[in-house]
């Protein structure tokens, strides 16, 4: 699969592709604060590590876990630049006030972020190993100020409109119309329940099927 497209499991076991949009953005797939507690994947450095070579991080140059080092306060601030980014993303997919010190989190985040180089001897691009952490957070906190702080990519941050989805994308889409974290989910899901509604008797639409509430996805990939 393309660096940076994901699979995740939702709480009913189904699995789904999630293109989050952005490397910033997929961060916020790997767990959250509050109850996003409950989908947690990044435990320990070693979760960080095998995590990372999927990602958009991995795009420029293969990477492999021998190519990092990753420790437990690596992990420790990658956990806490994603949940502050959760205090973001959702304010501005809906129209809300964002977080100042939120985001001043985020700049102090946003330092020397991993070098590749191309040899000489193939042409081929290689990272300068190792890859630490704190190239790694400033990756990502890169990443997402330039989301938040370029108003083109700003007004396509998107929550999924599947309810009770909460997904958070970048709209990458040409026509910018993207409305849910994955067609194989919440798209078909949607349109499975337009086609029940046109269907229905007004009886029926008067006692609308319990069973088409799901809840919130996970983030396990």
């Amino acid at each position: 699969m393309h660096p940076g497209i994901h699979v995740l499991t939702s709480a009913y076991g189904q699995q789904f592709s999630f293109d989050p949009g952005s490397l910033g953005v997929e961060l916020l797939a790997t767990g959250g604060p509050g109850a996003g507690r409950r989908w947690e994947i990044l435990h320990r450095p070693a979760d960080l590590a095998d995590w990372l070579t999927r990602t958009r991080l991995a795009a420029p140059a293969p990477l492999t876990v021998s190519d990092l080092r990753i420790g437990v306060a690596d992990l420790e601030r990658v956990r806490h630049l994603r949940d502050t980014f959760w205090l973001i993303a959702p304010a501005i997919a809906h129209g809300r006030p964002v977080d100042a010190a939120a985001v001043e989190v985020l700049n102090g985040y946003a330092d020397a972020p991993p070098r590749f180089r191309v040899d000489a001897a193939d042409l081929v691009r290689r990272w300068v190993t190792p890859v630490t952490g704190r190239q790694v957070l400033a990756a990502f906190a890169r990443d997402a100020l330039t989301v938040i702080g370029t108003p083109a990519l700003r007004d396509r941050l998107r929550e999924c409109a599947g309810d009770p989805c909460q997904l958070i994308f970048l709209d990458t889409s040409r026509p910018g119309n993207r409305r849910w974290c994955s067609m194989e989910r919440c798209g078909n899901r949607n349109k499975a329940r337009s086609h029940r509604n046109r269907r229905a008797t007004p009886t029926a639409a008067a006692n609308p099927d319990p069973g088409r509430a799901t809840p919130t996805v996970t983030a396990t990939p």
